[in-house]
């Protein structure tokens, strides 16, 4: 079995930021998968399985509302490795451009009173949310975000290199 795109990525080099994952052609159209990294894997701690939760329904919500983004939005959900979330959008733009919907959408998320469809008829596990947590994580993104708007590393994935065979196959350890 081949390694997905997401694999390839130097895990230990990742910095947060916006990233494109993948771009997808459906057809006539495209679909871009954005990975919005906030902690290193393997070295940050991983976020609060409840923060993350109550992040995935603030921002879902603040995204599928803004008025120039709403019909963009195919999904927003968490990393299984609770170091950050996949957001994928119609069309094909760079990460970069993605800067201030996501600043704005963890801006939101930051001073927010409440997390939206926090009930047993709206949510799977209603009782898992932690929106103090939550609010913490967006704003320690929020001022990474600002502080380094100018880096080219938050917007560019460290790619693995790979050594390859004679025969040109790529290596992967374990």
């Amino acid at each position: 079995m081949g390694l997905i795109q997401s694999f390839s990525i130097d895990h230990t080099r990742i910095v947060p930021g916006i990233f494109t994952s993948r771009v997808d052609q459906l057809g006539n159209y495209f679909v871009t998968t954005y990975d919005i990294r906030l902690r290193r894997p393997n070295i940050d701690p991983v976020i609060d399985t409840a923060a993350m939760h109550s992040l995935e329904h603030i921002i879902a919500t603040f995204l599928r509302n803004d008025p120039l983004w709403k019909d963009e939005i195919v999904y927003w959900g968490p990393m299984g490795c609770l170091t950050g979330f996949y957001l994928i959008l119609k069309g094909n733009r760079a990460s970069r451009e993605l800067y201030d919907l996501v600043l704005k959408a963890f801006e939101f998320a930051g001073c927010t009173s409440e997390v939206p469809g926090k009930s047993p008829v709206n949510c799977g596990n209603y009782v898992m949310h932690n929106l103090e947590a939550a609010k913490k994580c967006a704003l320690e993104f929020v001022a990474y975000l600002k502080d380094n708007a100018t880096n080219p590393l938050i917007f560019e994935y460290p790619k693995s290199d790979r050594l390859k065979t004679t025969d040109g196959q790529l290596f992967y350890d374990s």
